[in-house]
């Protein structure tokens, strides 16, 4: 059962009234009003909620046995299914407003839901070094459990609700990357339960077709149901170093050399314009100098991508000690840079101070409420996309955003793609080092057209050998789709696990097409 049922009440009648007397003109041309006064309330209690419940879990050490017992109750909607004739297609249950992909799929409404209702940490083992969870568990719930314990995982993707199964079934990327690669090569073993209803353990060495064809599958051969993620030791400190660049050669030569250092634990770089970046390289530490520590995370701070902007408008480099929770989710508070979109003033320091500690509303809740009117305006007049490229290609590919959508700022966040099995890896036989360049925002371009701007960005990725983030609008046809991914594994594991009249194939449920 779905949690905060009475919340979701609340919310329906906030929709339906919201109906009436020009109501609608308001959450179109001043939604920070509604976001202001109902949705940053409600995102705090949403907190609250999930926050006592890992709590009492935690406290009663229940999840190991509830675990046990949810799976089976997975198993047996499955088999039911499979009784009643494999009428349609299965997805999970969970509805498409709470994921944190700006997109709802219209899947949801026409295929067996089949209910997961998996959200805990199961087991913290510091000496096989892993974490066992369930896929619904979120990064800032697990930061928050595995810090207090000492440890961390590798790869921590920035936003608090980004869940283990988003991040395995999609991918997950943040700025240690370089080192370990995506998150799905940070994770041992994935636990899924198949087509006819079967639990299959999966790893490297046992099942490792199945291993390597999970990433990027978006539950289209199976129902996750546990993953194994490998920890590191957590230091309390990330040491970061500010350094602002002009000049886009400049710019693309200094990112490239900061994410070949493999002495540096984290490298980001902020493109604020087609000729100034920030770029940042950071080393975790438990020593500080107690004069520069900068607890970014706090509530009345200012957002993390204007704080770093300062560098770039002094014109100079500089070291601050954040601590290392702080600095996972720099970005959470301001969505990246998207709330600024959402409330203009948010980053005004009065309002920090007053209201920032209910920031930021819950991407779902945004979702939930949007209307018709707002995804239209979202759908022609902003840009959410992830686009990874061979890191040598990156002046080349700025210079593409530039022409085609001019958003900025631009995340860069370097990785490592090595040379495995499964839908995403190099060209050639060799491990090579990547780019996620992440745009978000309204495009400044006079010529934008979503679906002829985000063609362009896509041809261009596929004619580097690049890839798409599946959670945004994909334009691409099925052609051009498995030009950009390799579905040889992927489509050989379809067959040999039955999957063709179990779970639509990958594309037909991420192409826009599949999506409001």
């Amino acid at each position: 059962m779905e949690p905060l049922l009475s919340l979701g009440i609340g919310l329906l009648l906030l929709l339906l009234w919201a109906k009436y007397k020009g109501i609608e003109y308001v959450l179109v041309h001043h939604r920070w009003i509604f976001v202001c006064l109902f949705l940053l309330p409600l995102s705090v209690l949403f907190d609250i909620y999930y926050q006592f419940r890992s709590w009492i879990v935690q406290k009663l050490h229940s999840a190991p046995l509830q675990h046990s017992q949810r799976v089976r109750y997975i198993q047996s909607q499955v088999r039911e299914w499979k009784k009643e004739g494999q009428k349609t297609y299965m997805c999970t249950g969970r509805p498409g407003w709470l994921t944190v992909s700006l997109r709802v799929g219209k899947y949801k409404k026409t295929h067996k839901n089949i209910t997961i209702n998996l959200m805990d940490i199961l087991e913290v083992d510091t000496e096989r070094q892993v974490v066992r969870v369930e896929p619904l568990v979120s990064m800032g719930q697990l930061t928050a459990h595995l810090n207090h314990l000492g440890w961390t995982i590798p790869v921590v993707p920035e936003l608090d609700d980004l869940t283990v199964g988003g991040l395995i079934m999609g991918t997950g990327i943040e700025t240690s990357s370089h080192i370990y690669g995506l998150f799905q090569h940070t994770c041992k073993a994935y636990e899924i339960v198949l087509a006819d209803g079967s639990l299959m353990r999966c790893t490297p060495e046992e099942n490792s077709d199945l291993f390597y064809a999970v990433p990027w599958s978006c539950g289209t051969l199976g129902f996750l149901v546990a993953a194994e993620i490998k920890i590191v030791p957590v230091k309390k400190y990330v040491r970061l170093h500010y350094e602002p660049v002009r000049g886009l050669k400049a710019i693309c030569k200094r990112f490239t050399e900061e994410s070949e250092k493999k002495e540096n634990h984290f490298v980001e770089g902020l493109v604020y314009s087609l000729e100034e970046a920030v770029i940042m390289s950071g080393i975790l530490t438990d020593e500080a100098d107690q004069s520069k520590v900068n607890s970014i995370g706090n509530y009345y701070k200012p957002w993390f991508y204007k704080h770093a902007e300062k560098y770039l408008k002094a014109n100079k480099t500089g070291i601050e000690y954040i601590p290392t929770r702080h600095y996972y989710h720099r970005h959470t508070r301001s969505i990246f840079w998207e709330l600024q979109d959402i409330i203009p003033f948010g980053n005004n320091p009065v309002f920090r101070y007053l209201f920032g500690w209910m920031v930021p509303p819950k991407i779902s809740l945004l979702k939930l409420t949007q209307g018709e009117a707002i995804r239209k305006l979202y759908e022609q007049h902003h840009v959410v996309q992830d686009m990874m490229i061979p890191i040598k290609t990156l002046e080349t590919c700025i210079e593409t955003y530039h022409s085609d959508i001019r958003v900025y700022p631009l995340w860069l966040c370097p990785f490592i793609l090595p040379n495995s099995p499964g839908m995403v890896h190099p060209k050639g036989d060799e491990t090579e080092l990547y780019v996620n360049v992440g745009s978000y925002g309204a495009p400044q371009t006079k010529h934008f057209d979503a679906m002829a701007s985000t063609r362009q960005m896509e041809k261009f990725v596929r004619s580097v050998h690049g890839f798409q983030m599946l959670y945004a609008d994909c334009y691409m046809t099925r052609e051009e789709f498995w030009e950009m991914f390799d579905g040889s594994l992927y489509h050989k594991l379809r067959k040999e696990l039955q999957c063709s009249d179990a779970f639509p194939e990958v594309y037909d449920k991420i192409s826009k097409a599949a999506r409001h």
